[in-house]
């Protein structure tokens, strides 16, 4: 006898740049169209000479990896979708289980190359004489965890000669989790060039809130941000960048000193400036790793900003 289950839900998240899951922001579109009908979408129409509304839109996370789950009969095969130009890991769990087990066992975890797809488990009945069902979760961080990061120096990420550090390693305001332990806060001006300290492949770009707060919950996953990938896994972070403010795409490759976008002052924060971390994924999970930068007069001292 056949194992369907019945009930199925898959569920899938994603990890963001600090320990927080981000939220996306869209826009939907509005003009009217030569027949008098009012018409909406996500892109602008062709037409260069219609008026259009830009109506903002903030919906919950998206999944930087997608879970599909393919129905073949006395069995089902969990899918993972690889949505970025680099790698992520993922790791499956059951969210409920009747009856149902996973090969391998669940928790498992897998890594994918970019823009891959990878069967994480096949999932069928433990008693084929009885029916199952299941729920799935599928949570994903970017990077490689086999990674292994080279000492580098890097240069200054903005386009300004006097330098002011708001907030340091360990800083008690919002670098007090592993993922922004190594962090700077840069004081910067809204505006002020945001240049790539490191080349590398541009591996995830937000840019469409519009808002700040100093309520974590609220705030802590809805900043602007780049997400450049190095040659040796690493990834370094550049946060906080005002609306509209990057200037790079997914999958771009950019090189040391290009400009990437523009300093802001969105998502969880006091006031205007740039967060920049290097991180790795250390097993499913971003770790910020310390790092050595030139300033514009030399080595830059990075201070304990607590």
């Amino acid at each position: 006898m056949d194992a369907r289950p019945a009930q199925l839900a898959c569920l899938a998240f994603a990890l963001g740049f600090a320990c927080a899951v981000p939220a996306h922001a869209a826009k939907i579109y509005r003009w009217t169209d030569d027949a008098g009908v009012t018409q909406y979408g996500d892109q602008p129409p062709m037409a260069e000479a219609v008026p259009v509304t830009v109506i903002p839109v903030e919906f919950e996370p998206g999944a930087i990896a997608q879970l599909r789950v393919e129905n073949q009969g006395s069995r089902y095969l969990a899918w993972a979708d690889n949505r970025l130009p680099g790698p992520i890991e993922v790791q499956l769990h059951f969210q409920a289980q009747d009856n149902i087990a996973g090969r391998p066992a669940l928790p498992t975890r897998t890594l994918l190359a970019p823009r891959s797809s990878v069967v994480v488990a096949q999932l069928a009945a433990s008693d084929p004489t009885r029916s199952g069902r299941f729920e799935l979760r599928m949570d994903s961080v970017p990077g490689d965890p086999t990674a292994r990061p080279r000492d580098v120096e890097y240069r200054l990420p903005l386009e300004q000669y006097r330098i002011r550090i708001d907030q340091g390693y360990g800083g008690g305001f919002s670098h007090d989790d592993p993922a922004n332990r190594y962090a700077i806060d840069f004081a910067a001006d809204e505006g002020t060039a945001v240049l790539a300290a490191r080349e590398g492949v541009v591996m995830q770009v937000e840019s469409d809130f519009q808002r700040a707060g100093l309520d974590r919950e609220a705030y802590g996953g809805r900043a602007n941000f780049v997400r450049i990938l190095h040659d040796d896994g690493s990834m370094a972070l550049y946060a906080h960048l005002q609306p509209e403010g990057a200037y790079v795409r997914v999958g771009q490759r950019v090189r040391t000193g290009q400009q990437i976008g523009l300093s802001g002052n969105t998502g969880f924060t006091t006031g205007p400036h740039l967060h920049f971390a290097v991180q790795v994924n250390r097993g499913m999970r971003l770790e910020s790793i310390p790092f050595r930068m030139n300033g514009p007069t030399g080595p830059l001292r990075i201070d304990d900003g607590r």
